[in-house]
């Protein structure tokens, strides 16, 4: 069996690709994947993590795992998915006095210790680190900003680090670590699902434009259905050409730009922070073992 741990993060996808893959049963059902319902595994993988402190699960952990992981699936599995933005990190945990996502490495061997026989890949979204600040501000209760960035410069919480760290976690664990910009996801967002759930290329996957069509004016997703409807199935590069070529006509302008309201934060300090953003991926990219989905 394979094991698809989808880690976030905070403030990426939002619960879109999860619920995508669990509005297709039946094309799940024929790659033999499932995506298993979070009330039906979370407190079960919970309890086994904190039994076992990072150790390998036994025979018995293992088979109660995979009765309640597997309850609700319509036929044989081969290919489980849990997605969960707090694997890494609740979101008052994301920064700390050792910078960003500071136990993320560690929490990667725990989880493969789950079904430590069994093929395991970790999928990630990154996001530009200006944005997730923002996002991780709006989440806490009682906090205030300086608090929350626990004495960190925001320059200095970059992904470069954590995904080395987490690359190098992988790889001692045999794991496969799978990650994309969220930036991207629109265009992406059908590659994505495809990784995380082993769906054929040329299986159609209800809701797989969701995303793109969201930030496209109404007369562009019409045409957009329509365009798809008279050309199915396209292939990934087509597909991209498409979605391209009717973001760069219909994208709505707003749906393009976040409110990064912080204390002290100006333009120069938020494009300072989307520089170092880009170098980091261009890094990561080339980290032995990380497959980086990009358009």
């Amino acid at each position: 069996m394979q094991l698809v741990f989808h880690l976030g993060a905070h403030a990426t996808d939002e619960g879109r690709l999860i619920r995508t893959l669990a509005a297709n049963p039946e094309k799940m059902a024929q790659a033999q994947a499932h995506a298993p319902a979070p009330g039906a595994y979370r407190t079960a993988l919970r309890d086994a993590l904190l039994a076992l402190k990072g150790g390998p699960a036994d025979e018995e952990t293992q088979e109660n795992l995979r009765t309640a992981c597997l309850r609700g699936a319509s036929g044989p599995v081969e290919r489980l998915v849990f997605s969960y933005e707090n694997f890494l990190a609740l979101p008052d945990r994301t920064i700390g006095g050792s910078g960003f996502y500071p136990s993320a490495a560690d929490k990667l061997g725990p989880l493969a210790n789950l079904f430590p026989e069994e093929e395991t890949e970790f999928h990630l979204g990154l996001i530009n680190p200006a944005v997730l600040i923002a996002a991780l501000m709006a989440r806490q209760n009682g906090r205030d900003y300086t608090e929350m960035m626990a004495g960190q410069d925001p320059l200095d919480l970059r992904w470069g680090p954590v995904v080395a760290r987490m690359a190098e976690a992988a790889a001692r664990c045999d794991a496969k670590l799978v990650l994309w910009c969220n930036e991207d996801l629109p265009l992406i967002f059908p590659e994505v699902l495809r990784a995380m759930s082993g769906i054929a290329d040329d299986v159609v996957v209800e809701g797989e434009m969701a995303l793109v069509e969201e930030i496209m004016e109404p007369e562009g997703v019409k045409r957009l259905r329509a365009y798809v409807a008279q050309h199915p199935p396209l292939s990934v590069e087509q597909r991209r050409k498409v979605l391209i070529a009717f973001l760069d006509k219909f994208a709505r302008p707003e749906a393009l730009e976040a409110e990064l309201p912080l204390p002290g934060w100006t333009d120069e300090l938020v494009a300072e922070i989307g520089a170092a953003y880009d170098e980091d991926i261009e890094a990561i990219a080339q980290l032995p073992g990380v497959t980086l989905i990009t358009p």
